[in-house]
């Protein structure tokens, strides 16, 4: 935001017969930021996308299913694997739709009404992908545990099947949490801009 910075000391210098050609270069640049910050967010959504699918065809949970006898849960995992990639397919689509609207945008209000849009979207997006990995473990903890024979005997123990649970659940919160941190991490940096942006238009907008 250096550049920007530099533009608003210079704007509060000028006379005030330069200062709405001020304003509409502090805007342009808002607008252009605005509008690569979306730009980023579309391109590390669909790389995610192409990650999480590389990883799904090195580790085939099929395989997995039919070594320890769960052929009948297969289909079940194929209709979730299909249900999550719709709903990442929407939020890619919400993600250029906003990248086109901000990029085409002339209003100060209407760029302003769009942050919002799309720093709540990023937001419900990274809670659905948290949401549906803490739900993938726990199937996958409950699926070890009742068809895996050399898991299942931990139940036969009280204390060790009791420091299983509780290992397990630590293994959890650690991954959700990394994970928590990776999205914290690139969409946070994203938003903050975003945002920082919104703030400066609103300045302009007043």
């Amino acid at each position: 935001m250096e550049e920007l910075d530099l533009l608003k000391k210079d704007w509060q210098k000028n006379e005030n017969s330069f200062e709405q050609v001020s304003e509409m270069e502090i805007y342009k640049m808002l607008h252009k930021k605005s509008s690569s910050i979306v730009k980023w967010i579309l391109i590390i959504s669909i790389l995610e996308v192409l990650l999480w699918t590389g990883i799904s065809l090195l580790f085939n949970t099929d395989d997995y299913l039919k070594e320890i006898h769960g052929e009948s849960y297969i289909a079940l995992f194929k209709y979730l694997t299909v249900f999550n990639y719709c709903v990442v397919a929407v939020f890619i689509l919400i993600f250029y739709k906003n990248y086109k609207n901000i990029s085409t945008i002339t209003s100060t209000k209407q760029l302003m009404s769009d942050i919002l849009k799309t720093r709540k979207t990023v937001q419900y997006y990274v809670w659905y992908n948290l949401g549906m990995i803490v739900f993938s473990m726990i199937i996958g903890f409950v699926l070890a545990f009742s068809l895996n024979p050399k898991v299942h005997e931990l139940t036969l123990n009280t204390k060790v099947f009791t420091l299983t649970i509780l290992l397990c659940g630590a293994f959890l919160l650690l991954f959700v949490g990394l994970f928590w941190l990776f999205y914290k991490l690139i969409y946070g940096i994203l938003l903050k801009k975003l945002y920082r942006n919104y703030h400066e238009l609103k300045k302009i907008d007043l």
